[in-house]
């Protein structure tokens, strides 16, 4: 009976034996990369496998001296331009390699100039309210309380003429000859005229038209006599 049971305890050492040892040699012995960042919270990736976060200005990075090593590390935060580079140190058994990353804020976008820099004015005067007002072709607004003021840029393109137009009137436009300085504002003026209805002719009527038929036979039958 007892050599049984050693038989039996024998063998199932033997069946754990092997399962450990290859346990054991998966991957071979442990080393560490540690990765130092002046951000913390920013990503950590070996060969785009997610790592870890920097805590405390570094992370420690487990890997195996007998595995595939990896060839390079990033990192990366929202906000800061993106790290990498290749790795070329690697560790040995029990060691552990440093790797400094640095992160710089991203630099914010310029706000674009504005265009034409300074501001001037122009107020056109006219003396009909909600008429359409248009520098060169484009539309600047209507006239209310008898005038419109528009900005324009001073050193943009400047424009060559204003037109005033109202339904029911003559369109008015003229030459733009003065241009503003920074801060200036120089008056314009547009008289719109009323359009003249064109007269309708009425027409004859019958009775007319009658009389004047026998006005004219009458004249002939004189004419004859004479």
């Amino acid at each position: 009976m007892n050599f049984k049971r050693l038989f039996l305890v024998s063998a199932i050492v033997l069946m754990l034996v092997p399962a450990s040892v290859s346990a054991m040699t998966v991957g071979g012995d442990q080393a560490w990369f540690t990765v130092r960042c002046n951000v913390d919270g920013a990503s950590v990736y070996f060969d785009g496998e997610y790592k870890g976060d920097i805590v405390s200005g570094s992370l420690s990075v487990p890997v195996y001296t007998t595995g595939t090593p990896y060839n390079y590390v990033m990192v990366e935060k929202s906000g800061y331009t993106t790290w990498s580079e290749p790795i070329t140190n690697y560790p040995a058994q029990g060691e552990t390699v440093d790797i400094y990353a640095t992160l710089n804020p991203v630099s914010p976008t310029p706000a674009p100039a504005p265009i034409g820099g300074d501001m001037g004015y122009y107020t056109v005067y006219c003396n009909v309210d909600g008429a359409d007002v248009y520098f060169n072709s484009d539309y600047k607004g209507q006239t209310t309380n008898g005038e419109l003021t528009l900005s324009v840029y001073v050193t943009g393109t400047p424009y060559t003429t204003y037109s005033v137009q109202k339904s029911g009137y003559t369109p008015f436009t003229a030459q733009i000859s003065d241009y503003p300085s920074a801060g200036e504002t120089v008056k314009l003026h547009a008289t719109l005229n009323p359009v003249s209805p064109t007269p309708t002719q009425s027409p004859l009527s019958a009775f007319t038209v009658i009389g004047g038929v026998v006005f004219a036979g009458l004249c002939l039958l004189v004419i004859r006599r004479v």
